[in-house]
């Protein structure tokens, strides 16, 4: 996939849809895939128009939405695809005064645009206010097809990046993923944490999210996969929470013990994969009860993951 960051950099037409694809998940996938058949049908190339930051982290910079996915993740994904192109916008409050009708026109004039997908509940433009039957009609102008997209349902609902963020806050990752169509993932640098694990016997490594706007599974107690820097994967248990039981008042903290690894992760990035959501966290009464506790999690967590 060809990242396309300035004007007439495609020599080619191509057809295309609109949005922030956070997350990339199954209804962006779709409709992708579609948009890839078109475009082959055709003998044009596909493309995806989309924005380098949130373009809600730019009109209100202290909104505090979380991402599904980081820039690097989206066009990995999207790239996986197989889509031809990425024509990756600066989101600025310039670029959000244009109208729907210069931004066709701006499309269809600069990145040899000849057709777009919209997302039958997507506006665009900064009066939002018009809808699909202006974008067809300022397409026309230009001799550019506006295409309608129609909604895509899975077992566990429409797919939303608003839907699947509010699953992964509420700790369903099994919704989540299913409506991701992949399982969540973040990735992270271990850091030197307080060592009680290895004393319970349950040694963890503890993780700062290498992106501070990277969502965060709610609360709990998770069966994760562990990708390491040599690409191994390893099954393991996260918990995602404050530690009550040792200190109530500290932040969230991220502590991942994997179940067949030895070795020194310190000044590492890893990436761990969340498969299912196990339990709530939970304040004992003795360290005792703390690691009985562990081990029910560790023995959960095998039977999930194999």
């Amino acid at each position: 996939m060809i990242i396309v960051q300035h004007p007439h950099e495609i020599e080619q037409a191509a057809i295309a849809t609109i949005g922030m694809f956070d997350g990339v998940h199954s209804g962006h996938r779709s409709l992708l895939q579609h948009i890839k058949q078109t475009a082959a049908s055709r003998g044009i190339a596909s493309a995806v128009i989309t924005f380098a930051k949130h373009p809600r982290l730019v009109l209100n910079p202290q909104s505090d939405i979380q991402l599904l996915t980081t820039y690097d993740e989206r066009m990995q994904l999207l790239a996986d695809i197989g889509i031809d192109y990425a024509i990756v916008f600066d989101f600025t409050p310039e670029l959000a005064q244009h109208s729907a009708q210069q931004f066709i026109t701006l499309l269809h004039n600069d990145y040899h645009i000849e057709g777009l997908y919209i997302g039958y509940d997507h506006r665009f433009g900064h009066n939002r206010s018009e809808g699909f039957a202006e974008y067809q009609a300022y397409g026309k102008q230009v001799g550019m097809d506006i295409i309608e997209t129609k909604p895509f349902d899975t077992t566990a609902g429409t797919p939303s990046s608003s839907v699947i963020r509010k699953a992964l806050t509420a700790g369903n990752i099994k919704q989540a993923n299913t409506l991701l169509g992949y399982d969540y993932s973040l990735t992270g640098t271990v850091v030197e944490g307080h060592q009680l694990g290895r004393e319970l016997g349950f040694p963890t490594a503890n993780i700062v999210p290498n992106n501070p706007l990277k969502l965060l599974p709610g609360i709990g107690v998770y069966a994760v996969r562990a990708t390491l820097p040599d690409s191994s994967i390893h099954n393991g248990m996260m918990n995602i929470g404050r530690r009550p039981t040792i200190n109530g008042n500290e932040g969230i903290t991220l502590e991942t013990h994997l179940f067949d690894f030895t070795g020194n992760l310190y000044g590492k990035s890893i990436k761990i994969t969340f498969v299912d959501f196990m339990r709530n966290e939970e304040r004992y009464t003795s360290l005792h009860a703390l690691q009985q506790a562990l081990t029910n999690d560790a023995r959960r967590a095998l039977e999930i993951l194999q």
